[in-house]
């Protein structure tokens, strides 16, 4: 069976790539019984059919789709291929948490609880993050398959060239397929909320309302909370929350400004009411996440 399950990201920092081969198999043979190889396995068919299982999935590759089989996990040949098959694999890992969903709403449903965890695991207490959808299997597009072979036309390169050259086009490819799966759910919905995304980045520190958002993007405010909820998880008002005390924190380890000043800086009237978000969403007041990086205090 073909199970579109999802595999979700939280970035920075983005999946990184290890190593890249070609496998073929001659007719009889079948994939190795491997279990826990510790990182991402993407497997991509060019020819041929094969028949691969992983716990108690199974899947039918032929030409053109693409299986990412987890670190963690065993998999295996289910069926000897019945003629010459070529696949291209791909070894990948993260240092980022990760999760595998049945479904993007199941995706969303868990994001803020995968972004705490990865917070507790990468230096990221100043950074804002965003999540990397990628389906587990797929029939890639031809541009998805152009991207995959200029890892092979870069075997005449210097290796220290080569490695640079083939993170950069697996960066591409893993872009390709999140941007893919995010708008193919919905076009409308999916442009629209990067729209609302962008306009509150370039005006966090001002005044943004629901009001002014409709004005700006001329849609209702519930049809543009329905598009971020979608696309993002969250309504716009909590997007903006969460990107002002983002950039707080940054100011927070990168400056010695008071309270009030940061407060000022990234849109919030009141420093009494920028304290209580802050500690309501961190769990910890603005001062002390200070001490807690700076000296001196």
């Amino acid at each position: 069976m073909n199970f579109s399950s999802i595999l979700h990201f939280i970035s920075p920092p983005v999946p990184y790539f290890i190593d890249c081969g070609r496998a073929i198999y001659q007719e009889g043979e079948q994939h190795i019984n491997r279990s826990q190889i510790g990182v991402f396995d993407l497997i991509v068919v060019t020819d041929g059919i094969l028949h691969i299982g992983e716990g108690t999935q199974e899947w039918e590759l032929k030409k053109g789709d693409a299986l990412i089989l987890r670190p963690d996990a065993n998999h295996y040949g289910t069926l000897p291929c019945q003629s010459e098959s070529t696949i291209i694999w791909i070894h990948f890992q993260t240092f980022g948490a990760w999760e595998e969903c049945s479904s993007m709403k199941a995706c969303l449903d868990n994001r803020n609880t995968l972004i705490n965890n990865h917070k507790q695991n990468a230096y990221l207490h100043h950074s804002e993050v965003c999540s990397i959808f990628i389906p587990k299997f797929m029939n890639l597009s031809q541009k998805a398959q152009d991207i995959l072979d200029q890892f092979f036309l870069l075997d005449e390169e210097p290796r220290s060239l080569r490695n640079w050259k083939r993170q950069t086009a697996f960066q591409q490819f893993m872009q390709l397929i999140d941007r893919d799966l995010a708008s193919g759910s919905d076009v409308s919905a999916f442009h629209l909320a990067e729209k609302v995304e962008l306009f509150i980045r370039q005006h966090f520190a001002q005044k943004i309302t629901n009001t002014l958002l409709q004005q700006e993007l001329n849609y209702h405010p519930n049809y543009l909370a329905k598009c971020m909820l979608k696309v993002y998880g969250v309504t716009p008002m909590d997007y903006l929350l969460q990107y002002r005390i983002e950039q707080a924190k940054k100011l927070l380890i990168q400056t010695n400004w008071s309270m009030t000043r940061i407060a000022e800086e990234v849109g919030f009237q009141y420093g009494s009411y920028f304290s209580y978000c802050f500690s309501n969403n961190e769990g910890i007041s603005p001062l002390n996440f200070r001490r807690k990086f700076v000296r001196n205090i």
